[in-house]
């Protein structure tokens, strides 16, 4: 089974005041490179950067990185630009599936992509979405089958994953990641993470 990994890092943090949040760091390491670093333990199959704002800043966490990198030049539109960037980079006839993982959801790791890949082969659905939050969300990160591939290319302005989860719930398997709402939008976002 290949499965690629499309990284959106292409958002200007604009509520952090343009710091890229894909630059704050966890144990030493960037939340960028630490994702990425994730992906690609999982030796499944390509990892995509999306990049858009900040990108040479962000291109120089990786420089030693065997990644494939594409460039948004409509990020501004908004998710649906970056998702429809990273899906066009990619030789999608030799895969089966590909995820969808942002950079500013500091508790994600490579088992949990692992847990999701494994759901994924024993359910026979073709979306496997984290669930989370009081409401019980299903969102990112996620696995959607190569099927899924013209829904994304369709999606326009800051529309992403979610919708077409919410869509195609009946195709939909999920695993449990309650750490999937800590996304760092705001400062106040950080400073909770951080545990100040």
């Amino acid at each position: 089974m290949r499965i690629a990994t499309l990284i959106l890092a292409a958002g200007s943090s604009s509520r952090l005041g343009g710091t890229p949040k894909q630059l704050l760091q966890s144990e030493g390491k960037t939340l960028l490179r630490r994702i990425t670093e994730a992906a690609l333990s999982l030796e499944i199959g390509p990892v995509v950067i999306v990049l858009g704002a900040n990108r040479e800043q962000l291109q120089s966490e990786l420089s030693d990185l065997l990644v494939l990198t594409s460039v948004n030049e409509d990020w501004q539109e908004g998710i649906a630009s970056s998702l429809r960037s990273g899906l066009g980079l990619i030789a999608t006839e030799s895969l089966d599936g590909f995820l969808v993982v942002l950079t500013d959801q500091p508790y994600i790791t490579t088992d949990l992509l692992r847990q999701l890949i494994t759901t994924y082969q024993q359910s026979g659905k073709g979306i496997v979405a984290c669930r989370y939050g009081e409401a019980n969300h299903l969102g990112v990160p996620a696995l959607f089958s190569l099927k899924y591939k013209a829904d994304f290319i369709n999606l326009s302005g800051d529309i992403g994953a979610r919708k077409l989860i919410q869509h195609y719930v009946d195709d939909c398997a999920d695993v449990a990641f309650p750490l999937a709402s800590v996304d760092l939008d705001t400062w106040e976002d950080v400073a909770k993470w951080q545990g100040r």
